[in-house]
């Protein structure tokens, strides 16, 4: 995990944690602490889902990048060794 993805993880759960702390310790009916709760949580997971979205999308552009320099590095090695072939034929 890199550090981006540390500080989110700190972030996301002091968010969760202050969230529930807040909630509970609020003077109110215990079904409006648990509906609130709820949203808060609900919030939480939407948050974590579009961070997780990102890093992927993240992720995949890397990977075709990595992939099309691995093909022009693969391409320029079959025509080098193609013409080294034919240097020496």
């Amino acid at each position: 995990m890199n550090d981006n993805g540390k500080i989110l993880a700190a972030l996301l759960a002091g968010l969760a944690a202050g969230a529930a702390l807040g909630v509970l310790f609020a003077p109110e009916k215990g079904s409006e602490t648990r509906e609130k709760l709820n949203d808060s949580l609900k919030d939480l997971g939407d948050a974590l889902k579009e961070r997780t979205n990102e890093q992927l999308d993240q992720l995949n552009d890397f990977k075709e990048k990595v992939l099309a320099t691995l093909k022009n590095k693969v391409d320029k090695a079959e025509k080098d060794i193609e013409g080294a072939i034919e240097e020496h034929a």
